[in-house]
């Protein structure tokens, strides 16, 4: 359900918080009061286009945030989610956020990270059914018309048993596409994939051999230098007169004359012997490695061969040693089923057959039982338009085979049916396509009616209806408001309305005034206690005298 609404510089509205309740939510107030922010508002948050003529006159930017509390629904929302890379909704909680500017700055969020406005368009259908003159219809979709009908119906898990049929049917007939192709072709597909394969098996890589290549590499096309400067190392410490060793025993010898006259200098002694064997130590150490400086420039080429290979191959198929490997691998896959082609094609033909004679069976068994089942949901959806006040329509769902009915590529979840929900509003007109109706009441009154029927089985939290009452009155009207009030037991409803009975027996009420602030005109939204509920209502019944406040008393207090 939709928990919070904040709407800024938005048409008449500055800075407007809409806390909202569960169940059945009405909202009044007069003609040119702003009510049609509010879903000029939901439009937008839930991925309508922007018109920058909404924005509020003077100001640069407006925006809007709504909270939704998703856990009736939370599997379908966290899905979307993770599967289109947002963050997950923490506590239940869902915050979409729309902004846009004069200058055409437009900007989305899905919880806290920006998002495109296909997505926000997407999650918006997963949440807000609208009804009313600019709403998106879930129910005139034939797809969505169709998954209604089975769950009415209780077909829900025969239709998951064979969208799981179609979706392993699908994916043999890939694979067996992609080993469909001419002679020419294939044989070309056969010499790329060996020799890709066999230039990379050739190579017989180890990715954690290149290191030790490179660190090899890089001390053999460095030799001559390093020997070079060795052989000075070895000359300073031993290998000329001036040499540190040589110098040493000098040292030693002035040592010893001082320990003869001071008895005191013999610690120096000792501090000159250890120095002496650390040099010594360090002139064996660098003689050996220098006599294992490599000038091989043999194993030099070699090992740059072997490093330039290693380049080239990470050029072509992949960045590290890792990914070339996996490709050489899916390679070699790759070219073991094309040589395997006649093999493979028999066995996904053959599995293909068995599964097309399992979707056969189930999807005529779905046509079946949809069938049997329609007749009474069309009786179900014409008495509940007969109490909206269409005493004469008629109300069928039109079960047809898709186009090409039988063909194998139209395999899905939904079978080899398509749906067409059709009405006609008066008698001796034909039925038409539900979403052929162009006024938007009678489109709403009968979105009503589905809605009343199919309650349970729709998925959509969140039901919007926007001049569901034009052209009604009297006991269409109460029968209007219990249709809402029953629809809320199991969604969240909200219902902007002009008629008192529609809006007497909602569960919350809230009210839409405007007012003149600094010269400005200023929409606000509040929700009604009881005394100020009444007065609302008698306003809406056309007076405010005792007669008047009576009427809506009397309204409030009858039984929902």
């Amino acid at each position: 359900m939709l928990t919070t609404l904040r709407i800024k510089n938005l048409a008449l509205v500055t800075d407007l918080t809409l806390e909202l309740r569960p169940g059945y939510n009405a909202i009044t107030g007069e003609t040119g009061a702003g009510k049609s922010v509010i879903i000029g508002a939901l439009n937008l948050v839930t991925g309508e286009r922007a018109d920058r003529s909404m924005i509020r006159s003077g100001s640069d930017a407006c925006s809007v945030e709504a909270v939704v509390d998703v856990s009736k629904v939370e599997k379908r929302i966290q899905d979307f989610l993770a599967e289109n890379g947002f963050e997950a909704c923490e506590s239940g909680e869902l915050i979409l956020r729309r902004t846009f500017s004069v200058n055409g700055a437009n900007r989305q969020f899905i919880n806290g990270s920006p998002a495109a406005l296909q997505a926000l368009s997407e999650l918006g259908d997963l949440l807000v059914d609208m009804h009313g003159p600019h709403e998106h219809h879930s129910l005139l979709n034939p797809s969505r018309q169709l998954e209604l009908v089975d769950a009415h119906a209780g077909l829900t898990e025969v239709r998951i048993k064979l969208g799981g049929l179609a979706a392993r049917w699908q994916s043999l007939e890939r694979e067996k596409l992609a080993l469909v192709v001419d002679e020419r072709q294939y044989a070309q597909q056969i010499d790329l994939l060996r020799f890709q394969s066999q230039e990379i098996e050739a190579a017989r890589l180890d990715p954690e051999h290149e290191e030790i290549l490179e660190s090899e590499f890089k001390k053999a096309s460095n030799a001559s230098a390093l020997l070079q400067i060795s052989q000075s190392a070895l000359g300073l410490l031993n290998e000329n007169e001036a040499s540190l060793i040589s110098s040493a025993g000098g040292l030693g010898r002035l040592l010893r004359e001082l320990e003869r006259l001071d008895s005191k200098a013999g610690c120096l002694i000792s501090l000159h012997e250890q120095a002496l064997d650390s040099w010594r130590d360090l002139l064996a150490d660098l003689s050996n490695y220098a006599e294992g400086i490599d000038l091989n420039s043999e194993r030099l080429a070699a090992l740059q061969e072997q490093l330039d290979l290693i380049q080239s191959l990470k050029r072509k198929y992949g960045p590290s040693l890792e990914d070339v490997i996996a490709f050489g691998e899916q390679a070699r896959a790759k070219l073991d089923a094309l040589l395997s082609r006649d093999e493979e094609l028999g066995r996904l033909q053959s599995a293909m057959q068995d599964l097309e004679k399992q979707l056969e069976g189930l999807s005529g068994q779905l046509s079946a039982a949809r069938a049997k089942s329609l007749p009474k949901l069309s009786r179900a959806v014409q008495a509940e338009l007969a109490d909206l006040g269409f005493k004469q329509s008629r109300f069928e769902p039109a079960l047809a085979r898709l186009p090409g009915g039988g063909h194998s590529t139209r395999w899905g979840s939904g079978g080899l049916d398509t749906m067409e929900f059709l009405f006609s509003p008066n008698k001796g007109e034909p039925l038409k396509p539900l979403r052929s109706i162009a006024s938007s009441g009678e489109m709403a009154r009968v979105m009503l009616a589905l809605k009343t029927v199919l309650a349970n089985e729709d998925e959509s939290p969140i039901l919007i209806f926007d001049e569901v009452d034009a052209n009604v009155g009297g006991e269409t009207a109460s029968a209007v408001g219990a249709k809402m009030r029953q629809i809320g037991a199991n969604h969240q409803v909200l219902c902007i309305t002009h008629l008192a009975p529609v809006a007497a027996v909602a569960e919350s009420h809230y009210l839409v005034t405007k007012e003149e602030r600094g010269g400005r005109t200023v929409s606000e939204i509040s929700l009604l206690e009881v005394e100020d509920r009444v007065r609302e209502l008698a306003r809406m019944l056309g007076g405010h005298g005792e007669t008047a406040l009576l009427h809506a008393r009397a309204l409030l207090n009858r039984p929902a």
